[in-house]
């Protein structure tokens, strides 16, 4: 019982310190892009976009690999020889390809499915952090392909207020014909 409560707690202590190190990760990285645009994102145009969009990858892979030395750490402290064979079973698992070649103690074991869990989740936030950034690229760029026209492909607009306006307008109608029809039935 009393190795239960320590593998769990080892566990807890993991997870904890892993998306700790996520949150301050983007953090930082929200931080340094308001010191590097003060004035906001405005036209920054292709090629700076694109560098933008390829240091944020950039930086958020290297979060994910700091991560997986964290978990590589305690692997190698506690089970494997080697540092490289715990770094490849700790980037087995938190990628969730698994490390078929490698194995912890039968009591131990709970780490990798840990592991695979939380690396979702970490990915699963890194990738959403930079969907926000190219979504607000590209609204700054051409908020037309940010937000689909409401009533198709000859619906013209000169801004991004007047489409708004019309989808809300839109929606109400929509919401009062079913309103209307569940009152009568």
């Amino acid at each position: 019982m009393m190795i239960f409560f320590h593998q769990n707690g080892t566990t807890v202590v993991l997870v904890t310190l892993t998306i700790l190190l996520q949150c301050a990760g983007m953090a930082a990285l929200i931080q340094w892009i308001k010191a590097q645009f003060p004035n906001g994102i405005h036209q920054l145009g292709l090629f700076r976009s694109f560098l933008l969009v390829v240091r944020f990858t950039s930086l958020l892979v290297c979060l994910h690999m700091s991560e997986i030395l964290l978990w590589a750490w305690f692997y190698r402290w506690k089970f494997f020889a080697t540092l490289e064979a715990a770094f490849y079973f700790s980037a087995a698992n938190y990628s969730t390809v698994g490390a078929a070649d490698l194995l912890l103690q039968p009591t131990w074991r709970i780490m990798g499915p840990v592991e695979s869990v939380t690396g979702v989740l970490m990915c699963g936030l890194s990738a959403s952090f930079l969907f926000a950034i190219v979504t607000r690229l590209i609204a700054l760029q051409d908020p037309g392909l940010a937000e689909p026209h409401a009533s198709g492909p000859d619906y013209a607009s000169d801004t991004a207020s007047e489409q708004t306006a019309l989808r809300r307008r839109e929606t109400a109608n929509i919401r009062d014909a079913v309103v209307a029809r569940a009152a009568g039935r």
